[in-house]
């Protein structure tokens, strides 16, 4: 076979797949057809559910270069199928250049990046197999076009400019424009840029929602009773599949709806461009492609594509993508020609440079440019490539959740279905041995299997999870995706960002320190006065922000508005006229208000003010470097009206300006006083300046590369900011602690700050011990390598080399397991050392994983790697941010919750329309109560299907059946009732130290089901062969009298009953009546059993709805049977017997009903439930006395389902468990203070490290 058959698209990306090959094969297709024709389409529907199957029972194996249809399969843990349809697209029509050229172009998988065609393909025409081609090869998946890339051998998606490209070419080679030509060839590489959201026809949404296996299901089950002349339960069962799916079909044409309307907002947008030749041309934004140079209007736009800003300044409002409502000022991209240290090779990218490009989807407020030079824009990304189109990509087309509890649903399926085969081969020879009809053989036999399946299970299932949604969106939690609800209830850790969730968004200004002469001064709670009105320390204060003024309001970061808003200053930007009458570009100007100035002398003539003008004191700000946070710094380039040199003002963390100043200007105590204020919690910011050369001029310092500013500082002294603890923050970290839930901080703040935040709020107790480990990258030929240190806690001294070995905890071997706190200690890190352990140090990651508390200074990448991290050591992590930062981390965490007003930020599956952490607890109750619900309705669902089941497969030993109504009353008045009754139990009000279980697969659910099946079977057997012992007993007929038997009571009705037509399914007997009424009742006493309240869901007496529907239906059960009802008992063809026979059924009953209560709440909750719930606290692993017990349940519990289905293996304890436990007894962990480990050299390649004391 050709080695080409299997390849790898998106190789080391989260959309991974595998890639076969395959081209049509008509004897294939003509064998397929005539099964289809066999089997009445259902083959057909077979292959329209399975796409491997379809391809492979069609299709023959080819070469992937020249195949006519790819089979594609996901490479994660999913595996998921799907196949696509090659197409080619024609280069032979297009005017404007050789087709030749193109294909080659294209065939590279590339889009056309340079402006001279001829040229390149001259250079690259030996290299394609498919020079000579005039049609490039394609196909679609999931709204992403895949190319042939004749270099790669493979299917590659065409990319744009955000990949490959360096900031050098960005100027040289796509500053210019495309002509029309090259235009028009990308527009047919790249196609239409729109994020189509087409909204499907309801007539197609219908097939598509009708095709679903279920429904066909439902089809085939009406079918045969109809077959059967089961008309009413028929149509009952059509009603609702009909309701069932009209209102899925309005909910996901609703949904269609709005995500269309969502994109729709810039599909028809003009633009401006820039052509080759300077002429500006107008088009539809629908027709701009990677390259064509964009003109940013002066008012401001929805951004229509992702483009990098090349001149001017732009002013942007990102909250659809981030949930960040704080406008963002964009620069201009750094021109590497013109840096000083020539960065010419750094490579363009979107992520690195997002201070620098324009989101597809946000909106552009303002512009700031130049007289006669536009502000400009190159198209890197349109599209579904964009930022946005990605974004939309992850909605339309989701990840299917990867849940245990769904995974064990499937497998409970498939035990039912396993049931029902024995049902169905027992009918079969049943039903032979009495010489039934062949054609009552096949419906009797089939039936069975409708009655294993219940046909109502996926709404009962999906009404707990509804009814929590709502409950939710009361209490202000917003859901875009209901299934991660019941994940939700599993939660064990939650990781919350620090600014604006844990602590105030607001900072307030607590002081000043500066530093003069490389000493620092005492600290300063005024800064609004005369002294220091025209310091640097001020004038960088003025001026080192990113605010802006919109509709006149001052408007930015909350730090920067606090900083500026402490020294009283007035901010002034230029109009659009007063920047028109120059030719440069006019500054935003900064001035102290004039009573902080001192007062001019006064003049004596009025023309004398012409001379003061220069007395005014105005700074005005010539060029921005915005913050960056992988940076942690930002700075400003500014001029004092009348100043001959600039100045360059830098602020940031104060580490890194530390690091960027001249060594003599910083005092010798910094760190100490650094230190000092972290500790007590506040957030401190370090400020720098140096006057540049005269010969920087206005144009130069446009384009002039931050790092050519951003060195040789003057350390100027240090900000110190007070970052508020919520009112609630302490009390809802005390609740998810004693829930047993980790809490863990990920900020990007500094580490003493974090640190100082963790142990107010609780998070770290004060007796606690915090470890701090400062990572270290390869330098110099040595190793990586880890400091160890132990920070100081409120009652130790300073010195660390003071703390003793008391400081770990100790395990003797007096201590008693049961009472051993392992959780004595905390690692801290920062995000640097964080890195720096995942890339050497993987051996150490799942123990830092397992008590790191406090992640600093945190990018948000690293952030969503942390998640990664603690998910692999099998943590169900929830993730509270304030939506900014934390886009990534949100959607990867198993519960992601924003506290973003903003219901526009799509990237968290839920968001909390209070801006307060009290949200998650909250959300961890419901979720609990959802998946106790799912539990409850699942076993109850079970337990109906097992019941009916073995009524009928009774009633088949007799040659009889449930009657027609029978179904319909138990299946509609009771099953329906009960299930979207039971669901309505609302959360319990405190959260508990116990969790539920995952999954269906545990000791104490399966013994549950189990018990309640063989009491239900023992039951139901005990009344139908107790009847027959009975003295009246005889083989039911019209003109049987067994009431008579008693007395005359029932006399009245015996003339109705011997009325009755004659009953050719034999439903009319003694032995129907019997198991109808036993197994009424046993549909509701399991009801009761499973509905279970405390400690996840409030008690079942509280679901009022509940409690009032099954007591309407026991009162009327009751009354049919003790005091029948002619008219009732005709229509549910209820035979009568003898009264003494009806009270000995309800004495069945109660002793049934006696006996499920004791063993559900007695035999399980008192035992069983208690040792599956004895779970770890925090990731410490307990030795307990029932720990033996809990594994044999589990282990017999998993065993049970095992043997029936021979492919479940034994499912690990969670990871961080066996973790806990090998940390109990490992004698170097955690590390001693003042050690270091350091990585091996290259010996493993699994990070295998060891550790050094040093002395």
């Amino acid at each position: 076979m050709d080695k080409e058959e299997r390849k790898t698209i998106n190789q080391g990306q989260e959309d991974e797949m595998e890639i076969y090959g395959y081209n049509l094969c008509r004897w294939k297709l003509a064998i397929v057809s005539l099964g289809v024709v066999c089997t009445g389409g259902f083959l057909l529907l077979l292959l329209y559910w399975m796409p491997e199957w379809r391809v492979k029972a069609t299709c023959i194996r080819a070469a992937i270069k020249d195949c006519e249809v790819v089979l594609l399969r996901t490479t994660d843990e999913f595996r998921m199928w799907f196949c696509a349809k090659i197409r080619l697209l024609s280069l032979k029509t297009h005017p404007f250049s050789s087709p030749k050229s193109m294909a080659n172009k294209v065939s590279n998988g590339h889009a056309v990046l340079t402006e001279n065609l001829a040229e390149e393909n001259r250079h690259e025409i030996s290299k394609y197999s498919q020079t000579q081609s005039e049609q490039i090869r394609y196909f679609t998946h999931h709204s992403v076009k895949y190319f042939w890339n004749d270099t790669l051998h493979n299917f590659d998606f065409l990319k744009g400019l955000d990949e490959g490209v360096s900031c050098t070419s960005i100027y040289e080679k796509h500053s210019a424009g495309l002509t029309k030509g090259m235009h028009a060839y990308r527009k047919l590489l790249y196609g239409i840029n729109e994020i189509s959201v087409k909204v499907p026809s309801v007539f197609k949404l219908l097939i598509k929602e009708v095709l679903n296996p279920f429904y066909i299901f439902q089809l085939f089950s009406v079918i045969l009773w109809c077959t059967d002349e089961y008309y009413y339960y028929a149509l009952a069962i059509v009603i609702m599949s009909v309701v069932s799916i009209l209102s899925s079909l309005y909910s996901i044409k609703k949904q269609y709806i709005m995500l269309h309307d969502m994109v729709a907002a810039h599909s028809t947008v003009r633009v401006s461009v820039c052509r080759v030749n300077e002429e500006r041309e107008e088009i539809f934004s629908t027709d701009l492609v990677p390259g064509d140079v964009m003109v940013i209007p002066l008012n401001g736009t929805i951004m229509p594509c992702d483009a990098v800003l090349i001149n001017g300044t732009c002013i942007v409002n990102e909250s659809m993508l981030t949930g960040e409502s704080v406008p963002v000022t964009k620069t201009n991209l750094p021109n590497p020609s013109v840096d000083v240290k020539g960065m010419g090779d750094e490579l363009y990218s979107p992520e690195i440079h997002k201070r620098h490009t324009l989101f597809c989807g946000t909106t552009v407020i303002q512009t700031r440019f130049y007289t006669g030079e536009l502000v400009k824009a190159i198209v890197v990304r349109t599209g579904f490539s964009t930022s946005k189109g990605q974004l939309v990509r992850s909605i339309l087309y989701p990840k299917p959740t990867d849940f245990k509890l769904y995974r064990d649903a499937y497998l409970f399926l498939l035990c039912l279905v396993a049931v029902a085969a024995i049902g169905f081969i027992y009918t079969i020879i049943n039903s032979i041995l009495n010489e039934v009809e062949i054609g009552v053989i096949i419906i009797e036999s089939l039936d069975i299997i409708t009655i294993t399946v219940p046909p109502a299970l996926p709404a009962a299932m999906t009404a707990g999870i509804v009814y929590a949604q709502r409950r939710l969106k009361k209490i202000g939690i917003f859901c875009i995706s209901p299934q991660r609800i019941n994940i939700c209830g599993q939660l064990n850790l939650v990781c919350f960002d620090k600014t604006g969730t844990l602590t105030e968004d607001g900072l307030d200004l607590w002081g000043i320190q500066r530093v003069e002469n490389t000493r620092f001064l005492l600290p300063e709670e005024n800064v609004c006065n005369e002294m220091l009105v025209k310091s640097q320390f001020v004038a960088c204060m003025a001026t080192c922000h990113s605010l802006t003024k919109i509709e006149g309001v001052l408007s930015g970061d909350p730090l920067d508005l606090k900083m500026f808003e402490a020294i009283g200053w007035i901010l002034e930007e230029a109009t659009e006229e007063e920047t028109a009458l120059h030719n440069r570009i006019m500054p935003t100007v900064v001035r102290p208000p004039k009573q902080l100035l001192p007062e001019s002398t006064p003049a004596g003539d009025q023309e004398m003010e012409l001379f003061e003008l220069p007395a005014i004191y105005e700074i005005g700000i010539v060029r921005q470097f915005p913050f960056s946070s992988a940076l942690q710094r930002m700075s400003v380039v500014a001029r004092v009206l009348g100043d001959k040199k600039m100045d360059a003002y830098m602020k940031g963390a104060p580490e890194v300006i530390a690091s960027l100043c001249k060594p003599e200007t910083i005092p010798v105590d910094f760190e100490n006083v650094l230190e000092d204020y972290t500790k007590q919690g506040f957030r401190v910011i370090a400020l720098a300046h140096r006057k540049l050369e005269s010969k920087l001029t206005w144009h130069k310092v446009q384009n002039i590369s931050r790092d050519a500013i951003e060195n040789n500082m003057d350390f100027m002294g240090l900000i110190i900011m007070q970052n508020k603890l919520k009112r609630e923050t302490p009390a809802v970290l005390e609740d998810l602690h004693k829930a047993n839930i980790r809490t863990v901080m990920v900020t990007g703040d500094n580490m003493l700050t974090a640190v100082s935040v963790a142990r107010d709020c609780g998070m770290i107790l004060p007796q606690d011990k915090v470890i701090i480990a400062e990572a270290l990258p390869p330098k110099d030929g040595k190793v990586a390598k880890i400091n160890w240190h132990y920070a100081d806690t409120l009652t130790q001294c300073s010195n660390s080399s003071a703390i003793d070995s008391e400081a770990i905890p100790i395990k003797s071997v007096h201590d008693s397991l049961e009472d051993l706190q392992v959780s004595r200690y905390h690692f801290a890190m920062n995000g640097k050392s964080f890195s720096v352990i995942l890339e050497h140090f993987q051996d150490l990651v799942p123990k830092l994983m397992l008590h790191g508390t406090v992640f600093a200074r945190m990018a948000p990448d690293q952030k969503t790697q942390l998640v990664e991290a603690l998910q692999n050591v099998d943590y169900f992590v929830g993730m509270c941010g304030d939506g900014a930062n934390d886009c990534g981390a949100l959607k990867r965490a198993h519960g992601g919750i924003s506290l973003s007003e903003l219901e526009a930020s799509v990237a968290s599956p839920f968001t909390s329309k209070t801006p307060s952490i009290s949200c998650v607890p909250n959300l961890i109750r419901e979720g609990r109560a959802a998946l106790m619900t799912s539990f409850c309705v699942f076993k109850f669902m079970a337990l109906y299907s097992i019941i009916q089941y073995f009524s009928v497969t009774l009633l088949y030993s007799v040659l009889s059946n449930l009657g027609d109504f029978q179904f319909l009353f138990i299946d509609l008045a009771i099953i329906l009732v009960v299930v979207f009754t039971m669901s309505l139990n609302p959360a319990w009000k405190e959260l508990v130290a116990q969790r539920p279980p995952s999954g269906l697969i545990s000791g104490a659910l399966l013994f549950s089901v189990l018990s309640q099946i063989i009491i239900s079977i023992g039951f139901q057997s005990l009344g139908f062969f107790w009847v027959k012992q009975q003295p009246w007993y005889e083989i039911w007929h019209p003109h049987s009298d067994a009431c008579n038997t008693t007395g005359s009571l029932y006399g009245n009705f015996s003339h109705l009953y011997n009325e009755t037509e004659d009953d050719p399914h034999n439903i009319q007997n003694y032995e129907n009546t019997t198991v109808f009424f036993i197994s009424s009742f046993q549909y509701l006493i399991v009801a009761i059993a499973f509905s279970k309240g405390k400690p996840f869901r409030q008690p079942c007496y509280k679901n009022y709805l509940f409690v009032l529907s099954v007591i309407i239906l026991y009162v009327f059960i009751l009354f049919i049977m003790l005091h029948p009802v002619a008219p009732i008992d005709q229509a549910l063809q209820i035979v009568c017997v003898p009264y003494q026979w009806r009270i000995t059924m309800l004495i069945i009953v109660l002793v049934n009903a006696l006996v499920s209560i004791m063993v559900e709440n007695f035999c399980l909750d008192m035992v069983l439930w208690k040792v599956v719930f004895n779970r770890d606290r925090q990731g410490e692993y307990r030795f307990t006395t029932t720990q033996p017990a809990q594994e044999s349940v589990d282990y017999w519990g998993k065993c049970c389902l095992s043997c029936a289905l021979d492919c479940r293996k034994k499912i690990p304890k969670a990871k961080y468990m066996y973790l806990a436990q090998e940390l109990l007894v490992d004698p170097e962990w955690p590390p001693k203070p003042q050690t270091t480990t350091e990585a091996k050299a290259l010996v493993k390649e699994n990070g295998s490290c060891q550790i050094i004391t040093i002395t």
